[in-house]
């Protein structure tokens, strides 16, 4: 801005004046400016600017893949509030290797942010305590441990009991958990829901129909494969979240499955238009990213005010048409 105040022979502050299109800046000096700015393709020093208005301009997202129909939703929604407070959104992927959880999130973080959004994947966040207590650090999806964060989650034990009592109203008695690890909480918590929907009603739990680490269609395909081959095989699914859901379908169609009657837990694109439209249990990630990002910003406005750091939100039902009465196999 030096150089460009230097060329237009005018001050620093009348170039940034130019540059903000204040109308009150001489035709004729506002002239001078912008083919100074051009001449020298000037752009703003956004760090600059951060350390001299003390005004963020970037908030950070950490998610485990950017590609997931979840989380790319939620993404979708913090990018939208935050571009309309002129803030940007720098983004990062996790991975599933809950190693690389710190190194990547602390590079993230030399970045100068204002906020930090953080769907976590490893299990102690205690690496985070020299940042939480002056910079706004929301955890979604899963909880923070080992430090004191706003959280925002999901009820996803009362999920995963909507979703196996609503097979067992239509009279299933053997209903199938697939999931990807049990290392992770939403999974954890799901299967717990499930589990105890079982036990409300006396239905005794075969550890055959818990099946973990599916996360490519060859390996759904292999999953669904062995539980048919049981003797006693189940005749509905509950499928733990919507990756799984988006893998597992297309093998349940290779294998002419269609007698299963099947369950989601989280909805993604095109699960309504499915032939039959895939039950699920909605978690809207939209909703869960509005109410995160709304908290870092109201965190950055009102840095001294008190809020309830742990927040659950409710889940719902959508019925569809992929659950239906047991089919009794001849």
């Amino acid at each position: 801005m030096q150089d460009v105040a230097a060329l237009a022979n005018v001050s620093a502050k009348t170039v940034s004046r130019v540059y903000n299109d204040d109308p009150h800046v001489d035709p004729g000096t506002r002239a001078r400016v912008v083919a100074a700015l051009e001449s020298l393709n000037y752009v703003p020093n956004t760090m600059a600017t951060t350390f001299r208005t003390g005004r963020p301009t970037a908030i950070g997202l950490a998610v485990p893949d950017i590609a997931d129909p979840f989380f790319a939703a939620l993404a979708h929604t913090v990018e939208t509030r935050a571009h309309q407070r002129d803030m940007a959104v720098i983004m990062t992927s996790l991975g599933d290797d809950r190693a690389q959880e710190r190194p990547i999130v602390e590079s993230l973080l030399r970045r100068r942010l204002g906020g930090l959004i953080l769907a976590p994947i490893g299990s102690d966040h205690g690496y985070l305590k020299r940042w939480a207590g002056h910079l706004p650090t929301v955890f979604v999806d899963r909880a923070a441990k080992g430090v004191s964060a706003d959280n925002f989650v999901h009820d996803d034990h009362d999920g995963g009991f909507a979703a196996t009592e609503h097979l067992l109203k239509l009279g299933h008695r053997r209903v199938a958990f697939i999931g990807d690890t049990e290392l992770i909480p939403t999974t954890s918590n799901r299967l717990l829901g499930y589990r105890h929907a079982l036990d409300a009603r006396s239905i005794p739990e075969d550890e055959d129909l818990i099946v973990m680490g599916v996360e490519t269609r060859d390996g759904a395909r292999e999953v669904l494969t062995m539980l048919m081959s049981l003797d006693t095989p189940p005749t509905a699914l509950f499928l733990s979240n919507a990756r799984i859901s988006m893998v597992s379908i297309p093998a349940l169609q290779q294998l002419k499955l269609d007698d299963l009657s099947v369950i989601g837990f989280g909805d993604f694109p095109m699960a309504d238009a499915m032939c039959p439209p895939l039950t699920v249990i909605d978690q809207s990630p939209s909703e869960l990213g509005r109410q995160a990002i709304d908290r870092v910003l109201h965190r950055i406005d009102h840095p001294r005010r008190r809020y309830r750091r742990g927040n659950v939100l409710s889940v719902r039902l959508i019925e569809r048409g992929s659950c239906f009465p047991p089919v009794h196999r001849e």
